[in-house]
């Protein structure tokens, strides 16, 4: 047997059967999100018209990546992943569950559809509005655990070498999924009753949960099948994960760097259902049109990301998508039509898209799989935990805004926020991320991971060699 033949059969299959059923899971979940992105913010602005009520909503399911995402990392480093996500879509499903129910109760004392498109006043509904909060709070702690976990499993079944073709076709199926079908079943549901997408939301979930149950493997890291007293505390093991990422030259500004990005991306999104209802003309199913915008950059984004990063360089590549997210709110605060939103939202998703296939596939080749879960849910606490400050941001400025000048302006003033945060952080950014800076990274982390593996195999021939 030759020593190619020999590397050949120890390489895991390219994207196998556990990789589909992931993929599968992972579409089925995200029509469902997608259902819940038209359905969820259509139901607060059924309650209520107050902006800062309506971002309170949003900054609910997204305060858990700021509380929880840290002891998340610890729970995905020491349980099996396979089990935990399984869990939390069940968790989820229950969840949606129950509120779609309680919709269902309260839905007749609802505005109709035509009441909220013309703006006409209406009561508003503060015990249902107290179920969503609740309810989004508890979605968004589940969530956090779940998508830290679905991030640390793809290297189990995925080579580093196809981990951008993985995540390039995960994350176009999902876009599609989330910004293509889900909107547009949704505008269908709620049309029919309010409660109806939720339910619908709840099913995905469950069918996600059978899919990922049905992977064959070991997902349970190495480190966590020692005794669990030996374990170290579980706050020495986060800083262990902080000090790790501090001290990395490249993914601790980078997760600096989402966090502002995201933070800035929160306080548009934070008023966004009210912006597209008052200033677009919007209904649901020009919000469902919306949603293709991001499906048509996302698919183009993830397709042609692995391609520009290596015929632009990844740091160029990344430069030219933060150049582009600073200046598209610019834009977008002056618009009053929906097709130039949707036009603009597809440039916004296909630069997002490649920022996420070169960040997301540079991360889980240089961390270590016994460190995976801990560092990535450090990095999320930076880049996504600045979300529900982003969010409480956004609906402060436009509340602020509509005390001293109109509500027309203050609908539109996030976005111009958005985009002078954003104009200085590309500033300082662009350095920090370069190419030779990310492919110098890349290549010690891939050194590391088989030094790593190499020390595990004299290990275990060692450990058999005294057992004979």
């Amino acid at each position: 047997m030759t020593e190619a033949t020999s590397e050949s059969e120890k390489k895991k299959p390219r994207l196998d059967a556990n990789y589909w059923k992931l993929w599968t899971a992972s579409v089925i979940s995200n029509v469902g999100d997608g259902i819940g992105a038209i359905a969820y913010p259509w139901i607060a602005s059924s309650v209520t018209r107050n902006g800062l009520l309506i971002a309170g909503i949003a900054i609910a399911q997204r305060l858990p990546w700021l509380v929880f995402t840290l002891p998340a990392g610890v729970i995905t480093d020491r349980f099996d992943r396979r089990k935990i996500m399984v869990l939390m879509d069940v968790i989820r499903a229950a969840l949606i569950g129950v509120m779609a129910l309680i919709v269902f109760g309260r839905q007749e004392g609802l505005p109709t559809p035509d009441v909220i498109e013309q703006g006409l006043p209406f009561a508003e509904d503060l015990t249902l509005y107290w179920v969503l909060l609740v309810g989004a709070l508890l979605l968004g702690f589940a969530e956090v655990l779940r998508d830290n976990t679905s991030q640390t499993i793809l290297p189990a079944i995925v080579d580093a070498d196809d981990l951008e073709t993985a995540n390039g076709r995960m994350w176009a199926a999902e876009v599609v999924s989330n910004s293509f079908i889900g909107p547009f079943v949704g505008a269908v549901l709620l049309g029919v009753a309010l409660s109806l997408p939720l339910g619908f939301d709840a099913v995905s979930f469950l069918l996600a949960a059978v899919l990922v149950a049905t992977m064959k493997g070991v997902f349970t890291p190495q480190r966590a099948d020692a005794a669990f007293e030996q374990r170290p505390n579980w706050k020495d093991e986060i800083r262990e994960g902080f000090r790790w990422l501090r001290a990395h030259s490249v993914l601790w500004p980078m997760a600096i760097i989402l966090g502002i990005l995201n933070a800035a991306f929160a306080g548009q999104t934070a008023v966004f259902v009210l912006w597209a209802q008052e200033i677009l003309g919007a209904d649901a199913r020009i919000l469902a049109y919306l949603g293709t915008g991001g499906a048509v950059g996302g698919v183009v984004g993830s397709v042609l990301a692995k391609r520009i990063a290596e015929r632009a360089g990844s740091g160029t590549a990344l430069a030219f998508t933060l150049v582009i997210m600073a200046v598209l709110p610019a834009f977008t605060g002056f618009l009053r039509d929906w097709w130039a939103v949707w036009v603009v939202i597809v440039i916004g998703s296909l630069a997002s898209m490649v920022w996420n296939v070169i960040t997301v596939s540079l991360r889980q080749t240089i961390i270590t799989d016994d460190l995976l879960g801990r560092v990535n849910s450090v990095y999320r606490f930076f880049a996504w935990g600045m979300m529900p400050i982003g969010l409480l941001a956004g609906g402060l400025v436009m509340r602020s805004t509509e005390i001293f000048a109109n509500r027309d302006l203050a609908l539109r003033m996030p976005y111009f926020v958005a985009a002078v945060v954003l104009t200085v952080v590309v500033v300082w950014a662009i350095p920090q991320l370069t190419t030779e800076k990310l492919e110098a990274a890349r290549a010690a982390g891939i050194a590391a991971r088989e030094q790593r593996e190499a020390h595990k195999r004299h290990t275990a021939e060692r450990d058999t060699t005294s057992d004979g």
